[in-house]
């Protein structure tokens, strides 16, 4: 019981924190040995189509038009595709009177996945920019995101996701805020390292040559298709100084809905990615997948739980100090969290509280989604969350 309740702590401690600084002891090496990556500033640009999937997004659509043609690219190089599969507001008719922007609406709703393969056709650039209809870009993004393609092995490049936070802000903003500023962490060290190992919606780019169709019931299709990439031996490349900027999650219950979705895309992705868990193929690429994706997305929720039952066993069976220290320092931090959601319910701030909060949120969005995933409950259509 010992050897388990270890085998469980280790592998839960390696997934959140273990492998951030194994990946930066890795990058301080490799910085012996490599130069840092430079970029020719005279590099003829190449052509660039930005694809926007919308769904029902009155609310914001003018205000995502507005950012896009402001974003600082030639305009003979760059095509503007915005996709409004099912829309039933008025979202089309928002985006109609741009003549800039090829507007692409179908009535039928059939996910974004979808959309997606039928705005294909109709692209234009050797470049594809994925960019999602609530979040707003840097003037330089683009930029910034084709400067990899410099580097013939870089097949996609995934930019930065930022979460607008305020003082006031909630468990769900806080919490989520956190949460992406350390992913961005060990996705720029994921990359110094070899390659990503996915890329956020909100804001990743591929090469149009590479663009491989993915299954149409496709949860988390952003992932899905720079995998694919990777997976013909391509780089994922990271570049934080493209970055997509949108609020929080409205509240909580969003947040969990939002996440519970992804954890469901997550395990569907791991079953069709079967290259990249392959160690003979691309090892360093399966060492990063499963490091940084898969035990997230699989046992680690459940280990979490058997770390603290096998606890409970061996104080139990044996009285040692040392394990009734570590049972009351996991009571501590479940009890921590469970004050947040209390607290958050009252509608009282305390950040040191959300971040326990979020990540048990979290981890179990993470087992309700493999769940929903199992009973086949959770549909490829947009189920966009509410933000602040």
């Amino acid at each position: 019981m010992i050897i388990f309740f270890w085998a469980c702590l280790f592998i839960v401690m390696y997934t959140f924190v273990g492998y951030g600084l194994l990946l930066y002891i890795l990058i301080r090496i490799k910085r012996f040995f490599t130069r840092p990556k430079k970029f020719l500033t005279d590099a003829a640009l190449p052509t660039v189509t930005l694809l926007v999937a919308a769904w029902n997004e009155e609310l914001i659509i003018g205000d995502k038009i507005k950012n896009t043609l402001l974003l600082d690219y030639p305009k003979e190089l760059l095509q503007i595709i915005f996709i409004t599969d099912g829309s039933t507001d008025l979202t089309p008719d928002l985006i109609y009177p741009y003549k800039e922007i090829v507007l692409m609406h179908n009535g039928a709703r059939h996910g974004k996945m979808a959309a997606i393969k039928r705005a294909m056709p109709g692209v234009t650039g050797e470049i594809i920019v994925f960019s999602d209809a609530n979040t707003f870009l840097n003037q330089q993004a683009l930029r910034e995101l084709v400067k990899h393609y410099q580097n013939e092995k870089v097949g996609a490049v995934a930019g930065e996701k930022r979460i607008l936070v305020n003082q006031h802000a909630d468990a769900s903003s806080a919490g989520e805020g956190f949460y992406w500023k350390y992913e961005s962490r060990l996705k720029k060290w994921d990359y110094e390292l070899y390659s990503n190992v996915g890329a956020a919606g909100e804001l990743f780019s591929i090469r149009a040559s590479l663009y491989e169709p993915v299954e149409s019931d496709t949860i988390i299709d952003d992932h899905m298709i720079a995998m694919r990439i990777a997976e013909k031996g391509y780089l994922i490349a990271y570049e934080p100084a493209a970055y997509a900027s949108e609020t929080a999650s409205a509240n909580t219950a969003e947040e969990l809905k939002r996440k519970i979705r992804i954890a469901a895309g997550g395990i569907q992705s791991i079953f069709r990615l079967k290259v990249a868990a392959n160690p003979f193929r691309y090892p360093l690429l399966t060492f990063q997948y499963l490091s940084h994706r898969v035990l997230r997305w699989t046992i680690t929720p459940f280990l979490l739980v058997l770390a603290l039952l096998a606890n409970i066993i061996i104080v139990s069976q044996y009285n040692e100090r040392f394990y009734l220290f570590l049972l009351m320092a996991q009571f501590a931090f479940y009890g921590l969290a469970l004050l947040g959601m209390l607290m958050e319910r009252r509608n009282i701030r305390l950040k040191p509280l959300f971040i326990p909060y979020y990540f048990c949120m979290m981890n179990y969005a993470v087992a309700a989604g493999i769940l929903r995933y199992i009973n086949q409950n959770q549909s490829a259509a947009w189920e966009r969350s509410l933000r602040k």
